[in-house]
């Protein structure tokens, strides 16, 4: 027997490796020591530009989002998805991106898929100036099923300590600013399946009126990235935390930005919710709170600012033509994320 008889083909893999080498190159910056096909990735820390550099790490996935993207055919934007999702991980704790590793694995090998997931997640790492100095493709017959595929992401960043965002410096009064998303970016997708494609029987191709968009072409709408907005308030030092709106939503992220003995008060009336949510929540009869720890409803990273930096971060944000809103503030006392008010609709 050969391999290719258990079903792994290994000229594939080959023709995979190929393409892959090529995208990996467009991402390289001058610290990347060695090109892509050893056993490990290379990359020296500039450390003329650093006093005391803190790395700082993550790795994540981008969840049932891809069953989507293998439903439509699409499978440029997952790579986009993976490596912001990333980037914003650790832009959490102040750092910068340096380099990226993927994990990506599948029943069959597609290279055609392989090749349309890592341009993606090469274009995202070159926007944000982030290498890709490896992974690893595995073709895993009998595993997954034919046309589906499993993505996970890894990253490094660094932050100089002094810089390092932490949450004991938050104080009661703190401003709480949302950086909207765009929309259900990586999470939720379970939920958002089932309301969609089992409840209300559409297909990616289908048109909804509410949200005046086809409802697959919504759903894959790329995670953004929040690194060229924040980046900039976190070197002048006007942020001191900033929770990232994951899995879990509001109440399950923004506590992880303040410390135990400190709450957050958010207003729901005060930002505007997309129409994707308001429609899924329809969907389902979705209560406030069952929407508020599934999905971002909108918010994509809140920024945790002292108030007297307040007027300072609303200035930049406007010249930079960004949009954000004041959502709330941070309050003596341990405990939950209290809300006020209602969600639109």
């Amino acid at each position: 027997m050969r391999y290719s008889d258990a079903g792994v083909n290994l000229a594939a893999a080959d023709q995979v490796k190929s393409r892959i080498r090529r995208l990996a190159c467009r991402t390289f910056t001058k610290n990347v020591l060695e090109p892509i096909g050893g056993f490990g990735g290379l990359f020296a820390l500039d450390m003329k530009r650093w006093q005391e550099p803190v790395l700082v790490s993550s790795a994540d996935g981008v969840g049932t989002k891809l069953k989507i993207a293998s439903a439509a055919g699409v499978h440029t934007t997952i790579g986009v998805d993976i490596v912001h999702h990333s980037v914003n991980d650790i832009l959490t704790q102040g750092a910068q991106p340096l380099f990226f590793l993927d994990y990506l694995a599948m029943g069959k090998l597609d290279p055609a898929v392989v090749e349309q997931v890592v341009e993606g997640i090469s274009h995202a790492c070159r926007q944000v100036g982030c290498a890709l100095v490896g992974g690893e493709t595995a073709e895993m017959p009998g595993f997954y099923p034919d046309g589906e595929y499993d993505l996970a992401g890894f990253i490094v960043g660094v932050v100089e300590r002094s810089r390092r965002l932490d949450p004991r410096n938050v104080h009661s009064g703190d401003a709480l600013l949302a950086l909207p998303s765009s929309g259900l970016h990586t999470n939720g997708y379970s939920l958002a399946r089932k309301l969609v494609f089992e409840t209300a029987g559409l297909k990616p191709s289908s048109y909804v009126p509410e949200i005046g968009n086809k409802i697959g072409a919504e759903l894959l709408k790329p995670h953004r990235c929040y690194l060229s907005v924040a980046q900039r308030l976190v070197d002048r030092g006007w942020v001191t935390a900033i929770a990232h709106i994951t899995g879990g939503g509001i109440t399950g992220n923004l506590p992880r930005a303040l410390p135990r003995q400190l709450h957050a008060v958010v207003d729901l009336g005060s930002w505007p919710v997309l129409p994707i949510f308001s429609y899924l929540a329809r969907l389902g009869n979705l209560s406030q709170s069952e929407q508020l720890r599934t999905f971002n409803l909108g918010v994509g990273m809140i920024l945790v600012i002292p108030s007297a930096n307040l007027k300072k971060v609303e200035a930049e944000l406007k010249r930079r033509r960004e949009k954000f809103y004041l959502i709330g503030h941070v309050a003596s006392g341990p405990g939950p994320v209290k809300y006020t008010g209602a969600l639109p609709g």
